[in-house]
């Protein structure tokens, strides 16, 4: 991904190296855990989570100190963030004023390192990336994109970026609405059709990041030859049947709250190809044609 001469964000907290408060890990129901890093290894949102497992998960306290010092590549890492942010915002603010939807607010970003408060709750690094409406922030320890390579052979620039541009996503349907009725359907349903509303925001959130790679390829020239196959790659890893076998050798098709990988492919590829936020409806189609 080409990024150098490119701008950085002013919405960039560095929070690499402060403790985050201790979070409570549930002794002895590692599949709960297993659960919970899976809905969020693929970019979920830590407030879902820590509503459907929270009681279970808070009852052993784990503390995490802010012994951390950072390497060249987590240098690097932060500053690939940055600009990558800079693009989403760019990009964003661009789109929202040609469709009319008002003025973008951007969201800010936080780098933590172990662990970190936010106003969704307290997370650790094991949750990954999330997006966080109550403070709109998302929130990433640079750790997650050195482990996307060594657990689940995803790795590139391109893949890091869209793992952000995805979670920005999420705030894209903060800001028009989306995200906060797909909770209040959620809210009301059972669980095996709240997790399907959960799909339809996710693939929603992947096609969004595809969106935005196009805009900001159009704005900066920034895709070079195989990023777009590592996005692709990463976002093949990161379905719900993927991980499930990796983690539970089958998959669990009620309890999908992404998609399976080839659904979060299809998206985020029609989103890099046609530019068009409009084209990005998840909620109308029936499941079984997402």
């Amino acid at each position: 991904m080409r990024l150098d001469g490119r701008r950085t964000s002013n919405n960039v907290s560095d929070r690499r190296g402060i403790s985050g408060k201790t979070l409570g890990v549930g002794g002895g129901i590692v599949g709960v855990v297993v659960a919970a890093v899976i809905t969020l290894l693929s970019g979920g949102n830590i407030g879902d989570v820590l509503t459907q497992v929270g009681p279970q998960l808070f009852n052993q306290n784990v503390s995490y100190t802010g012994n951390y010092t950072p390497d060249a590549e987590d240098e690097r890492l932060a500053d690939l963030a940055s600009k990558v942010l800079a693009g989403t915002e760019d990009v964003w603010t661009e789109e929202f004023r040609r469709q009319g939807w008002g003025e973008y607010e951007c969201p800010k970003l936080v780098l933590f390192s172990g662990a970190v408060q936010s106003g969704c709750g307290n997370a650790t690094s094991q949750t990954g990336p999330f997006y966080c409406s109550a403070d709109q922030t998302v929130y990433i320890d640079l750790q997650f994109f050195k482990d996307m390579q060594k657990d689940i052979g995803a790795s590139g620039d391109f893949a890091y970026a869209y793992v952000i541009a995805h979670e920005v996503g999420h705030h894209v349907q903060y800001l028009l609405g989306t995200l906060d009725e797909a909770h209040r359907q959620m809210s009301r349903l059972s669980e095996r059709e709240s997790n399907r509303i959960s799909v339809r925001l996710e693939l929603q959130a992947d096609y969004y990041a595809g969106v935005w790679a196009h805009r900001d390829n159009e704005m900066f020239q920034s895709i070079e030859p195989g990023d777009v196959e590592n996005a692709i790659n990463a976002a093949s890893k990161i379905g719900d049947d993927y991980l499930q076998r990796k983690a539970y050798g089958r998959e669990m098709p009620d309890s999908f709250n992404h998609g399976r990988s080839e659904q979060r492919v299809r998206w985020l590829k029609k989103g890099i190809t046609t530019g068009d936020p409009l084209q990005g409806d998840t909620f109308t189609p029936s499941y079984n044609a997402l």
